[in-house]
């Protein structure tokens, strides 16, 4: 349906009858509305019973599940309403090109993910990551007449070609070593093969192309592209970076690490003193009672002495520098999308959490941390382009909108937008976990499941982390709720003149009527958006089975099936 979607629009775009006559807020609409009609008909496939075990689709490079089609569904969705947060603008040529090449790219990119999900093989693996991944590389430098949009498309696409050379390498041994390419065939020769170079060959692969993947989702310490990016792009398109190709790459690793475990199946990897590496997989004590040799505590996966769960290590270890580097670091930062991309640094450490974690709660908890996540994070980046639209109306030139990028820009917004700023309140509120709001929930169920499972240690630094970086949420509410001095001295002559109280709230009212040729930015579902997903957040506690049973029901399905 996408794809079909995509060659109409080329060819309409290509047209001059259609491309000189067609508005381009109509390409954005039209693409929406084909992500709607995408969600519908993916929504209508889980009826089909065999779903549940997957089926396999062109000669099996892509296995479609239940899993898959749910998150694709939500993928679609999340993707249509960040094509309606496009502003509403006078039509120039530049802007009316960037809005269609807009709805173009992020069509490819959602193709992309929506195939990474179902891959099941790692030539459609690596076909499904590029077609996402140079999505996203063009969509960076979509402003190009904008000197530091082109600087962050040029730095992303150059790291992020380095990743995809990982997880080519890691592809090309995996192959070399196995002579396979199906993921299934894979898991199968894990779980049968004893320790040989075959397997050493097929561990390295592996964990090449799960760096790959943590260096794209911008997981610490390979997160060193991530701030300078979202500072630099337009805050339209750092809202699509943020959200979309992170959810694909997280379901993709999730499938890995439910199937494989760690490396070796349910066997151990030791590294003996003469660094030669051993599986051990169960011994038979003095007592003929068979003691499985991979049941070591969790509490080693940090610093054993011998055993080493090579993939378990991998995704705690970055899951620990991520909550530190994106909490420490985030403290420091002055401009409010490069605090943002620490912020959503430290997220990815819980995601990965529990992740590494690999149990029926944990998968739980994980599904419902990317939702919750998507959700508040969208609606961060909805709010701050809504105070861009309104603040910065009279710096509004032909070809973009001047975007906000210091956090001291938005000082004094509860006395002018007070909606709008207690929205933003309860986000980061949200992002820091105060209860009773729906990121409180989520970061309770990861860290719950670490402790029942026995990593205490990490979990103690998770919580460490999440009470400090709420310092730096609450000093962007600190100066939304500090006065500037032009709403002083307005207040202050309007006392002096004895007017009416009426009157003194008229300076609010002024500046929210904010408009471009008496055509206002700000639309009715923009608005009506915000105030959805604010009231999802704060009200979830009250109506929270509908997302928990399906991630309850999700995770079990990865287990049982």
């Amino acid at each position: 349906m996408i794809f079909i979607s995509i060659l109409t629009l080329i060819v309409a775009k290509a047209l001059p009858s259609f491309n000189n006559n067609l508005s381009s807020i109509y390409f954005t609409r039209i693409s929406a509305i084909i992500f709607i009609y995408a969600g519908a008909l993916s929504f209508n496939s889980l009826y089909i019973q065999s779903i549940g075990g997957g089926i396999g689709i062109y000669s099996g490079l892509f296995h479609v599940t239940q899993v898959s089609q749910v998150i694709e569904i939500f993928l679609l969705i999340i993707g249509s309403l960040i094509l309606i947060a496009w502003p509403l603008i006078q039509k120039t040529t530049n802007y009316n090109n960037y809005s269609t090449d807009y709805s173009l790219i992020v069509l490819f990119s959602t193709l992309g993910s929506s195939l990474l999900i179902s891959c099941s093989d790692l030539i459609s693996m690596f076909l499904s990551i590029e077609l996402q991944s140079f999505s996203v590389y063009v969509l960076s430098t979509l402003y190009r007449d904008s000197e530091s949009s082109t600087s962050a498309g040029l730095k992303y696409f150059l790291l992020g070609g380095l990743s995809s050379c990982l997880i080519l390498l890691g592809a090309g041994l995996i192959y070399a070593f196995t002579g396979l390419t199906n993921f299934e065939s894979i898991y199968s020769l894990i779980s049968v093969s004893e320790i040989n170079y075959v397997i050493q060959g097929l561990s390295l692969g592996l964990i090449l192309i799960i760096v790959g993947f943590l260096f794209k989702i911008a997981a610490a310490p390979l997160h060193n592209w991530s701030p300078d990016v979202y500072d630099d792009t337009p805050t339209i398109v750092t809202i699509w970076l943020t959200i979309m190709p992170k959810i694909a790459i997280l379901i993709l690793l999730l499938e890995l690490q439910t199937q494989i475990g760690f490396i070796g199946g349910l066997s151990s990897l030791t590294i003996s003193t003469n660094g030669y590496a051993e599986f051990l997989t169960s011994i038979t004590s003095p007592t003929n009672e068979i003691v499985n040799l991979s049941l070591f505590s969790p509490l080693s996966v940090l610093g054993g002495e011998n055993s080493i769960y090579l993939l378990k290590n991998l995704l705690l270890i970055s899951s620990l520098f991520s909550l530190i580097i994106g909490t420490v670091v985030g403290l420091a930062q002055t401009r409010i999308k490069r605090l943002l991309a620490y912020s959503t640094i430290s997220h990815i450490g819980f995601i990965l959490l529990a992740l590494a974690i690999n149990t029926e709660q944990s998968i739980d908890s994980l599904l419902f941390y990317i939702i919750q996540y998507t959700i508040t994070n969208l609606n961060i980046f909805l709010i701050i382009i809504a105070f861009s639209y309104i603040i910065n109306k009279s710096v509004i030139k032909e070809i973009s909108i001047k975007d906000i990028r210091f956090i001291s820009e938005l000082k004094g917004q509860f006395f002018l937008n007070p909606l709008l700023s207690l929205s933003l309140t309860i986000c980061l509120f949200s992002m820091a976990g105060i209860p009773p709001l729906m990121g409180f929930f989520s970061k309770q169920f990861v860290l719950y499941s670490a402790v029942q499972s026995g990593y205490n240690f990490i979990a103690f630094v998770a919580i460490l982390v999440s009470v400090v970086s709420a310092s730096y949420y609450l000093k962007i509410v600190k100066v939304l709720h500090t006065e500037t001095e032009e709403i002083v001295e307005s207040s202050e002559n309007l006392n002096s003149n004895s007017l009416d109280s009426d009157l003194i709230k008229s300076v609010s009212s002024v500046r929210i009527s904010k408009t471009i040729n008496g055509e206002t930015l700000l639309t009715n579902f923009h608005s009506f958006l915000i105030s959805t997903l604010t009231l999802s957040i704060l009200l979830f506690i009250l109506k929270p089975s509908l997302i928990l049973n399906s991630t309850q029901l999700l995770s079990l399905s990865l287990f049982n099936f």
